[in-house]
């Protein structure tokens, strides 16, 4: 048995009411000359590159690949230096262009035309909803079968060519020639799990040039990074395995597991490398990282050992091959490092309804972020080790100096982290008349991270649905919208629905804690706003005569102190950040070739696994010298910059930000409607939404458990409602946490 709101929808079905604003670029003829000539470069290098990679198994690229690296061999830096070019330098020009575009791109600016028509994307739109990598978009399954093609390609290539090569060692004896067969094999998964190594770390740098180049954020990337851990460590295991059969055959496996040859593959580092990996691999699996986490995340910190001791099984040469991910990961975690050291003060916190907790914290006002962006948090009170992510549940356009994150209790971290905050003494506030908790709590911060581009804007019609606390980030996007519609600033959202699912009643304050009409008063002349709500363990209201509990919140802000965040961050001043990412370049460079000069070419240094030691500790050092003056500069810009901002401040008398007094925001402004006892009919919902809007372009935003997300993603490819001719109007974007 369910209950509705009686009021009429306000979401407007005229098509004509809804065509009058989009956004396009506009830019000068510089501008967007310089954008597409790197984009064209990009493509270009990037094909190339790809091209090459998938076509190394055949003997024409072989042999061409084979006359590039001897004609170069006899520079500085010799075979390495070759190898490194080709296979990752392609990577590290596509990332120094990438910091151009996206200082380029940051420079564009917008404003309002007429209607875009809706159009298919690759990135958003779901082709498979129910399989073993859960939803896939177009873009994921063509990448897929890419990996997939090139496995099978170059298994069957190297296979071939190693039964070719048996006629030539003239090894007469049947099981000899069979066991040099399996070796033969295995050295192939070795190389080609290498290549797929080239990619491992890539997704893994969450404040990388890449992922912001191509908009896809680190909390999407990382399935790509569990996708191709599966496939690497499984084509090292063949890798290890098809050696051991062999050598065990041979009656001579102890001896080659602890071999450490000075010249050639050393196996002993191999096999501690590959042991490293599998007790990744292992604890990566569902059910292990389900029922352990914990287990899951310190056994994958293993990284290190398993990088290590495998540039130590290859030397040099061959470890170039996939260097320039790790390279950018190392960049990447380095300046995590920093950020992270620095602890930041937690202005308020606060237990809520329905066992929330509700962080503010405090960020200088330079910092920006989206509207849909993301931390990781360290409270060294509750334990010195673990990092949890959380959305950010307030706009950037809310304070200058503070972000809200919003923490549903669910384990034993939040539990503890309730358990302080419910222990916490309040204070009477003199000047504020008010309880204030006597908190001590700080945290350490890494972001925030998230979408280059709010692309929560780029859309007419948003149909934004949550699960529980995945109402969080939907909250930041209605306040970003609200704030932009008040201060006239380039927003297209006219139409939104809101679908939350919760068990309870007692989580309704949440989405009700956003003060509507004090952000934008009378925003309901501008947006259409809807928001059903289901109540799904509940089959009809509390007793209190149905009303929702009110959410109250009194604080004040202050101006930022000495503990506020670190802007230290991937994602944050581009020209830093790329100053950060070319100089430690450029001193890998450096440092290599003065090693090359003054070590290796005098002391006749030759042994392979020692030189692929050198070679991650020149590949360390050019981080911490070079990116390390960097970010001395950095945090010595960010100071400066801070303290004059706080000086205009003085000067102009605003020594806080604008408190929000926070209500519940009456019923006349948008339709609410709270159904108990029942899930949502998305199939019903979505059909509903298509014939009111119309055909127009809708975007579909979910964040909640993979359940939801399916549910989701199998409504926005049906056939039965929302098509342009032959095109889907229903976009999927996933941004979702499993906390």
């Amino acid at each position: 048995m369910g209950t509705e709101s009686s009021q009429e929808p306000l979401l407007l079905s005229s098509k004509d009411d809804q065509s009058t604003f989009t956004y396009i670029n506009q830019t000068s003829f510089l501008l967007k000359s310089t954008k597409w000539v790197l984009k064209f470069a990009m493509w270009v290098i990037f094909i190339c590159w790809a091209s090459f990679i998938f076509l190394v198994p055949s003997d024409s690229v072989q042999h061409l690949y084979k006359k590039v690296v001897n004609a170069t061999s006899g520079s500085l830096f010799g075979t390495t230096g070759s190898i490194f070019l080709i296979y990752s330098g392609p990577v590290m020009i596509i990332g120094f262009l990438a910091i151009i575009y996206l200082w380029v791109s940051g420079k564009e600016e917008i404003q309002e035309k007429k209607k875009k028509s809706a159009s298919f994307r690759l990135w958003t739109f779901p082709v498979i909803i129910d399989g073993p990598f859960g939803v896939v978009t177009a873009a994921e399954l063509i990448g897929i079968m890419l990996f997939a093609v090139y496995i099978i390609w170059a298994v069957t290539v190297y296979t071939i060519k190693n039964i070719s090569l048996l006629p030539l060692m003239e090894i007469t004896d049947t099981g000899r020639r069979n066991l040099l067969l399996l070796e033969l094999t295995g050295l192939r998964f070795g190389f080609i799990g290498l290549i797929c190594m080239a990619f491992l770390f890539l997704p893994v740098a969450r404040g990388s040039f890449l992922l912001r180049l191509i908009d896809i954020p680190f909390e999407h990337a990382t399935r790509y990074h569990v996708w191709l851990g599966h496939l690497t460590m499984m084509l090292f295991t063949l890798h290890g395995l098809f050696y051991v059969i062999a050598w065990a055959i041979q009656g001579r496996l102890i001896e080659e597991l602890t071999a450490w040859k000075k010249i050639g593959i050393a196996n002993l580092p191999g096999v501690i490398s590959l042991v490293a990996g599998l007790f990744m691999w292992v604890t990566s699996l569902p059910p292990v990282r389900r029922l352990n986490f914990e287990l899951f995340f310190y056994t994958h910190q293993l990284y290190v050992v398993f990088v290590v001791f495998l540039a130590m099984h290859v030397g040099d040469f061959i470890f170039s091959i996939a260097a320039a991910g790790i390279f950018l990961f190392m960049l990447d975690r380095f300046l995590r490092f920093f950020q992270s050291r620095k602890t930041v003060d937690i202005i308020s916190a606060k237990c809520l309804p329905s066992g929330t907790v509700e962080l503010i914290i405090s960020k200088p006002e330079g910092l920006q972020y989206n509207a849909l962006g993301w931390v990781f948090i360290q409270i060294r009170e509750l334990s010195w080790l673990q990092w949890h992510p959380f959305s950010v549940s307030s706009s950037p356009l809310d304070g200058k100096h503070h972000l809200a994150v919003l923490i549903k209790v669910l384990g034993d971290w939040t539990e503890k982290l309730r358990g302080r905050i419910s222990s916490v003494p309040e204070e009477k506030d003199e000047s504020q008349g008010l309880l204030q908790p006597n908190l001590s709590l700080k945290a350490s911060i890494e972001g925030p991270y998230g979408h280059e581009s709010p692309y929560h804007l780029t859309y007419e019609n948003l149909i934004l649905v949550a699960g529980g606390i995945g109402i969080s980030p939907f909250l930041a996007i209605l306040s970003d919208i609200l704030h932009r519609l008040r201060e006239s600033k380039p927003c297209m959202p006219r139409n939104i629905l809101i679908v939350w699912a919760v068990k309870n009643s007692d989580e309704l304050p949440l989405l009700h804690s956003l003060d509507m009409n004090s952000l934008c008063p009378y925003f309901y002349n501008i947006l259409n706003l809807e928001i059903q709500t289901y109540v799904t363990r509940e089959s009809e209201p509390p007793l209190e005569e149905g009303n929702i509990p009110k959410y109250v919140s009194s604080s004040v802000f202050p101006a930022p102190t000495q503990g506020g965040m670190s802007s230290l961050v991937g994602t944050g001043n581009i020209l830093w950040a790329g100053s950060y990412m070319v100089l430690s370049t450029i001193g890998l460079v450096v440092l290599y070739a003065l090693l090359i000069i003054f070590y290796i070419n005098p002391y006749n240094v030759t042994t392979w696994w020692y030189k692929g030691i050198l070679f991650i500790v020149c590949m360390a050092a050019s981080i911490v010298i070079f990116g390390g003056f960097v970010i001395g500069l950095w945090h010595l810009w960010d100071l400066k910059t801070a303290k004059n901002m706080d000086d205009e401040n003085r000067i102009s008398g605003l020594k806080h930000d604008e408190p929000n007094a926070v209500k519940n925001p009456s019923q006349d402004d948008f339709v609410n409607i709270i159904t108990y006892g029942q899930r949502p009919n998305f199939k019903e919902i979505f059909g509903s939404m298509a014939e009111r809007w119309g055909n127009v372009d809708i975007g579909v935003m979910v964040c909640g458990p993979t359940a939801l997300q399916t549910s989701i993603a199998k409504e926005c490819r049906s056939k039965n409602f929302g098509r342009i001719g032959n095109e889907p109007i229903f976009h999927f974007n996933s941004h979702s946490f499993d906390l």
